[in-house]
């Protein structure tokens, strides 16, 4: 497998890693100046990273209505996981299948030996063979990068700022005459990272799935294969009831595409638009046939 690296992305994650670490050190100096409980909330949501962290998997297939099947239930979709995880030289992932009509799929959990990869049945019915194999590498990609826990740890202190601006009060130290005034500095200050953190979270997440993309596109040697998968698919939402979509629009952070939300949802989606992922996986072809 051809698991070229692509220093441009590389670079722009980095870049939003740093911005990320100094915005994060800031918010810390903030909250310790004013006497905020910062032990307090960093172990509170430590705590909740955990159990995200090891409940991520298992939380994701019971929204979504999932389960794991085995290989007689689905003997060809466990085959090519096999075969392409190989190629990707990773373990197998548990598979699991969701009763939906939304054509996608998504990959769960916190390291490559208890990941899950997850397809629905209006993935199954909609893709050929070749599209299939190229949405699986994409969340093989996604596993063997380490996403989901590279995700939760990126978003660790912008949950904390969001719990400060929501419970801030519950946080003060002191008698409330005195920590009042530090009390709001500090939900002012946590609004401002929370949001600054929630913009460049977003712009991490687009950048991760560029690399998948890529990713994917290297264990099958086929990245037109995936920019054909992903056009069936974003042509398909389009026929989706609304009533689907809606009930699955919480897990867009999961999705190979997510579900559309209008010209905000765009502006703050954890996926790039498609037309620009497609455009780049066929660059990629070119590339690959030039070699």
């Amino acid at each position: 497998m051809d698991w070229d690296t692509d220093w441009g992305l590389r670079g722009r994650m980095v870049l939003v890693v740093v911005l990320l670490g100094a915005l994060y050190v800031g918010f810390l100096g903030v909250m310790s100046m004013y006497g905020v409980g910062i032990l307090t909330m960093v172990l509170v949501m430590g705590l909740f990273m955990g159990g995200q962290l090891l409940f991520s998997d298992r939380l994701a297939l019971y929204s979504m209505g999932a389960h794991e099947v085995s290989k007689q239930e689905y003997p060809e979709l466990h085959q090519k996981l096999t075969r392409l995880s190989q190629q990707a030289d990773i373990p197998k992932p548990a598979v699991a299948v969701a009763d939906s009509r939304v054509p996608n799929a998504f990959a769960a959990g916190r390291s490559k030996d208890s990941a899950t990869v997850c397809v629905t049945t209006g993935l199954l019915r909609t893709l050929d063979d070749d599209e299939l194999e190229g949405v699986l590498a994409h969340e093989l990609a996604h596993v063997k990068n380490r996403d989901v826990m590279v995700m939760t740890i990126a978003s660790f202190l912008s949950t904390l700022a969001f719990m400060v601006v929501r419970w801030g009060w519950l946080f003060s130290g002191g008698d409330e005459q005195e920590g009042g005034g530090g009390v709001l500095v500090a939900v002012v200050a946590s609004f401002v990272v929370w949001v600054l953190s929630f913009v460049l979270i977003r712009a991490l997440s687009r950048y991760r799935e560029f690399a998948a993309d890529r990713g994917g596109a290297a264990i099958t040697g086929k990245p037109g294969a995936l920019a054909s998968a992903l056009m069936t698919i974003n042509g398909r939402m389009d026929k989706v009831p609304d009533d689907d979509l809606r009930g699955q629009a919480e897990m867009n952070a999961f999705f190979v595409i997510p579900i559309k939300s209008g010209t905000i949802g765009k502006l703050f989606s954890t996926h790039p638009d498609t037309e620009t992922r497609v455009d780049r996986l066929r660059d990629l072809e070119k590339e690959m046939e030039t070699r």
